[in-house]
């Protein structure tokens, strides 16, 4: 169905005339006299019954008015639903994050955001970087965060900011007495780890590796507040972002144990599909990191 033909259809129908459906249109009443008539033979059917003074719907023509009516009232919807996203006066973007931007870096800028767009609605999903890259790939997610990058050559990896990975104990555990600690002190302790998949723990690992330490998580723990609270408990240390630990270690519930000749930095990392270009909402939410 030629939509063009339908909307001066409608038009026609509005005005009971040719000729006043025609100044409605800009355009001549021959030419929308000529389009009628074509609409008319491709469907088969009559839609008006001509008139001395104007014209009146027939029955097919009164059952197209009502799909065509509901036809224009959905793009004038589109229109606004448009417009409005243009202006960010709505719109929705996913975030994944890592753990540790998700829970110490992401929540001050997303606050931010959201007050100065409080239309856009923001939904953070809080996984491992290894997740993160599978839903970005799947188009679950519109942009990540990341502790750590796999390389995958259908994203984009932009440095977002700097960490370090420091080794936190409770205070009465008794390796806080002998520190500073040797790499080779590690292999004494139990040492506390996330899940295989995590940044935290691929950097940690690495680091330890390029050092010939001999380690093996003596327990794998889910999230980085179930580490903090088991390390806490004295089961053992854990290496875990600096940013994550600085509550705990102003309460002296934690502290932090200096390893010669070991510092693990790491880069984070803001990820996006490559190529993939951004709507306006997730362009002002670029905008504002950049902010």
């Amino acid at each position: 169905m030629n939509l063009n033909h339908l909307a001066i259809f409608r038009a026609v129908a509005a005005a009971e005339s040719v000729s006043r459906g025609a100044e409605r249109l800009f355009i001549s009443q021959s030419a929308v006299s000529k389009q009628l008539a074509d609409f008319e033979q491709a469907l088969g059917l009559k839609l008006f019954d001509r008139l001395r003074r104007g014209v009146r719907l027939t029955e097919p023509g009164r059952l197209l008015l009502g799909y065509a009516n509901r036809l224009f009232a959905i793009e004038a919807e589109a229109e606004r639903a448009l417009g409005d996203l243009r202006q960010l006066v709505r719109g929705r973007i996913i975030i994944g994050a890592s753990r540790t931007i998700g829970s110490y870096l992401l929540p001050v800028r997303l606050a931010a955001f959201r007050q100065q767009h409080p239309g856009v609605e923001l939904e953070l999903q809080v996984e491992n970087t290894s997740t993160i890259e599978r839903r970005l790939v799947g188009g679950e997610i519109d942009l990540g965060f990341t502790e750590g990058m796999v390389n995958d050559e259908q994203l984009d990896y932009t440095l977002f900011a700097d960490d370090e990975l420091v080794l936190i104990a409770s205070p009465g555990h008794p390796a806080v007495a002998r520190a500073p600690l040797s790499v080779a002190d590690l292999e004494s302790w139990p040492l506390l780890m996330h899940e295989v998949g995590s940044g935290t723990r691929e950097v940690t690992e690495n680091a330890l590796a390029s050092r010939k330490a001999r380690i093996r998580p003596a327990m794998t723990l889910a999230s980085t507040e179930a580490i903090k609270q088991t390390v806490a408990a004295g089961a053992g240390l854990a290496f875990l972002s600096a940013l994550s630990i600085q509550t705990e270690v102003e309460a002296r519930r934690l502290v932090v144990l200096p390893v010669k000749q070991l510092r693990i930095r790491r880069p984070l990392y803001q990820v996006r599909l490559r190529n993939a270009v951004p709507g306006p909402s997730l362009q002002a939410f670029l905008d504002s990191l950049l902010a």
